[in-house]
């Protein structure tokens, strides 16, 4: 679960910069997200979860570099309905194992904030609620 949790993670950072038609709302480096997962009928609150990632000068140039990486191929997912219109992004993510997400993101210079909801075949919809700051430049090592 909390490898699914982080590559969301990462898809809502990086699918805005899969728009090659629409200026990128994201700035190159690095960035600190934190996401909160509610999930109806759980008996506690899941911690949050909290990470870094580097957004290089060349993916936030260039979408074709900023597909990531980690996605599990077997899941078999598709995105569509992505816009950019000016600092918001919305998109849906679907997948062949019967999940669906419809997420939101509203950028500004240096943070973002934005929800996903996550539906799964069987299971109660979940809601990440995403929270980014940029950090500053990304540190040569993790380059």
């Amino acid at each position: 679960m909390k490898q699914a949790v982080i590559c969301l993670a990462v898809l809502a950072l990086v699918f805005p910069l899969l728009a090659d038609d629409a200026k990128s709302p994201i700035k190159a480096g690095k960035w600190e997200t934190t996401i909160e997962m509610e999930i109806p009928g759980a008996p506690m609150k899941m911690p949050p979860v909290k990470f870094t990632t580097c957004i290089s000068k060349e993916q936030a140039e260039n979408p074709e570099n900023s597909v990531p990486k980690s996605m599990d191929k077997k899941s078999e997912c598709k995105v569509s309905d992505l816009k950019i219109t000016g600092n918001k992004v919305s998109y849906t993510v679907t997948c062949k194992n019967n999940m669906s997400m419809d997420a939101e993101m509203k950028y500004s210079d240096d943070s973002y904030e934005g929800t996903m909801k996550m539906r799964l075949e069987g299971a109660p919809e979940m809601t990440h609620k995403y929270s980014g700051k940029r950090l500053g430049d990304c540190d040569p090592a993790t380059r």
